[in-house]
């Protein structure tokens, strides 16, 4: 795997567009970053370092198009979140083990964060799985750079890296088609409600997002409609898509139906 450069030394975001030719922003080429002896002042140099970022954040926008455009349906991909504190011995990561190698027998490609517990479960089973039935299906770990987890697990076809989790994020969000929950702490509720929110302001595609364990997730969500709901806060159509089972099975029967609609919705495009 390729990964994407960034602008050189002292280049702009702007300037790297434009050797790209048809495509490129039409913005005009940022200046020429001053010495500290030719600013007037902080305040200069703090907006000249905001418009560099932005040009950067444009043209990182131009170019997850552009991957998006190549990859639409190709593939088919699920996100599967879950916590990396869960030990193997745990009933819930034999339960995504399952999960994953129904998947993978499915020819569907799993994404995890590419650490322990509930993700390693699930790269393991969908590598299990692949090699089962001779599928294509491939086990990605999209991992964060963090002081407690220092390497990914050792169950993947495809490791990406981030050191920010927003970009993290996007990550999945981009090379997913599905989202499956499962047990997990502050970073799960996190990918849970990125999820959700992306959903409802309509910058992602519709997709399902299942939560697998009823006793785990019922109560979140009945919260979220005694108070979020009931104040206007939300609207009732913001739960649509999102569906809470109890097995790997209710899950596979969730998923195989939208992949099933996926697969005849659109062919390859080349």
């Amino acid at each position: 795997m390729v990964k994407n450069k960034g602008p050189g030394k002292g280049g702009s975001a702007a300037q790297v567009a434009k050797s790209k030719g048809k495509g490129a922003p039409a913005s005009a080429p940022a200046a020429k970053l001053p010495t500290k002896g030719k600013l007037a002042s902080r305040g200069a140099r703090r907006r000249h370092l905001d418009e560099r970022l932005k040009a950067l954040h444009q043209r990182a926008i131009m170019l997850e198009q552009e991957l998006r455009e190549l990859e639409e349906s190709r593939f088919y991909r699920v996100c599967i979140f879950g916590s990396a504190r869960i030990k193997p011995e745990s009933p819930v990561y034999e339960q995504v083990f399952t999960l994953a190698r129904y998947l993978a027998w499915e020819n569907i490609d799993i994404l995890t964060g590419g650490g322990p517990g509930l993700m390693e479960a699930a790269n393991k089973g969908a590598k299990l799985g692949q090699g089962e039935k001779q599928t294509k299906s491939l086990s990605f770990g999209i991992s964060i750079e963090l002081d407690f987890e220092p390497e990914p697990n050792m169950h993947l076809d495809v490791k990406r890296h981030h050191h920010r989790f927003s970009s993290r994020l996007d990550d999945f969000m981009r090379l997913s088609n599905a989202v499956i929950i499962t047990a997990g702490g502050i970073g799960t509720l996190l990918e849970l409600f990125f999820t959700w929110q992306l959903l409802q302001v309509r910058h992602i595609e519709p997709r399902p997002v299942v939560l697998m364990d009823r006793g785990y997730w019922t109560g979140i969500i009945e919260w979220m409609k005694a108070f979020p709901l009931e104040r206007g806060l939300m609207s009732a159509k913001d739960f649509n898509g999102v569906t809470i089972v109890d097995t790997p099975e209710e899950v596979l029967e969730v998923i195989s139906k939208h992949h099933r609609e996926f697969r005849e919705g659109s062919g390859p495009k080349k």
